[in-house]
């Protein structure tokens, strides 16, 4: 009895995390209350309400970074970014390949926005800038 109580506690908090929820633009802050330039999900989901979920990258500003870690490296789904702030994402490491613009606001799939007749941002984002 107690396992399947446990079972249904831990099935309950997986179903609670399914139900992520972008954070406001405006309210785009770290843990230590220092202001993001934009903050980065590896999931995305058809329903906006859940999308922004899984892992996050949180991105100062004036955050350079032509190469990102393999963790993270075509994995993006979905992005926020803070008010008065724009980040620019690259296709390919160095700068190279496709080159977008994201302005203040929420992108909850990023495969909604093209990248070229046949192309999408969904999971190829290789490389950032971000001002404010």
């Amino acid at each position: 009895m107690r396992g399947l109580i446990a079972a249904l506690l831990l099935w309950a908090a997986w179903l609670e995390g399914l139900n992520a929820q972008c954070p406001e633009p405006e309210l785009l802050k770290d843990a230590n209350n220092t202001k993001l330039c934009a903050r980065l999900f590896e999931s995305s989901h058809y329903y906006n309400e859940q999308s922004c979920g899984g892992r996050s990258l949180d991105v100062y500003p004036g955050d350079d970074a032509p190469e990102l870690k393999f963790v993270w490296n075509n994995r993006i789904s979905s992005l926020v970014v803070s008010r008065q702030c724009s980040l620019t994402v690259w296709s390919r490491t160095k700068k190279q390949g496709k080159k977008k613009k994201f302005s203040t606001g929420i992108q909850y799939r990023l495969k909604d926005v093209d990248q070229g007749l046949f192309g999408d941002w969904d999971n190829d984002i290789s490389g950032y800038f971000c001002e404010c």
